[in-house]
């Protein structure tokens, strides 16, 4: 016998019948008359992770609410990522009511407006956030463009499957990240190493809610947990090298150094190992050479 129960699934699943954690950020775009609205989503996840010439998130929302409106009069998104402080997320429920106009919900808003760092006609950024992701919405994406802001009742089909107007009342958008800013302490952090310590205060949505309440965890100090890796045999990592590029070598030195990169990631790292020595004008890659290589990673993390 099963310890589970079967609970029935219905509309805002995430919400109605699961405990679903999800971050809780603010959306920015432009209204019509140039304010910048805030509304607050759960429903914004990274997309476009690696192997594409662009990064992207995907963020789920109704298509009446100002945030989706807006997106499709425009482009321009960006998403701010708050602390666990608690008048914050008091703040992320109100801006996250349906019905306001911006206008109303921005008149007594308590976060601070600034601009952000990418170019272009773009929504304010908030400056109590700990990191943003300023974005372009990939318009072209499944015609999406096509799709026009203005029905507020909910629109007809045809639907798009992934990117614009996906249902009646739905919306996804896939926004291309074309600049991640992020306050002094934690790219400190990331450039240098990240200890416990470093961890912004991130909020916890729980997901479920009922007719009354959001739900919302404060942020708990990390603990670090070593990654069990199993080291791969040199001659392994020696056989892969070999294969990447006949002008660029790598001695049994370098190899052994590198036993430790999974299996599945081996090509991929020697790869691009290969095309910063050539940049470098490097032909063989030993210890000293790997230095050179990791330190160029840095800097161009920078």
């Amino acid at each position: 016998m099963s310890s589970f129960k079967d609970l029935r699934i219905v509309d805002n699943f995430y919400q109605t019948s699961s405990f679903f954690p999800m971050p809780t950020i603010l959306v920015g775009t432009v209204s019509e008359n140039g304010q910048t609205n805030l509304g607050a989503y759960s429903l914004c996840f990274p997309y476009y992770i690696a192997g594409k010439d662009r990064y992207a998130m995907v963020l789920e929302c109704r298509n009446s609410s100002n945030t989706a409106q807006n997106i499709l009069r425009g482009s321009k998104v960006s998403l701010n990522f708050i602390t666990d402080d608690k008048k914050y997320f008091r703040e992320a429920v109100r801006l996250g009511f349906p019905g306001d106009t911006t206008e109303e919900k921005m008149k007594n808003c308590i976060f601070t407006l600034e601009k952000g760092l990418a170019d272009g006609e773009r929504p304010l950024v908030v400056k109590e956030a700990y990191q943003v992701f300023e974005c372009t919405w990939a318009d072209k994406l499944e015609d999406a463009y096509k799709d026009k802001a203005g029905c507020l009742e909910g629109y007809e089909p045809p639907y798009r499957n992934f990117n614009g107007i996906t249902s009646k009342f739905g919306a996804h958008f896939i926004l291309y990240v074309d600049k991640i800013l992020m306050k002094d302490k934690y790219y400190n952090a990331i450039i240098n190493g990240v200890k416990a310590k470093d961890f912004p205060p991130v909020p916890v949505d729980y997901g479920y809610r009922d007719s009354t309440n959001f739900w919302c965890s404060p942020s708990k100090k990390p603990y670090p947990e070593k990654i069990q890796a199993k080291e791969g045999d040199v001659n392994s990592v020696k056989y892969a090298a070999k294969r990447i590029d006949p002008d660029v070598t790598f001695t049994d030195e370098a190899c052994a150094k590198l036993t430790k990169i999974p299996r599945i990631f081996l090509k991929a790292a020697l790869t691009q190992m290969v095309e910063i020595a050539k940049e470098e004008n490097i032909a063989v890659i030993d210890e000293a050479a790997l230095q050179i290589i990791n330190d160029k990673r840095r800097k161009e993390k920078k």
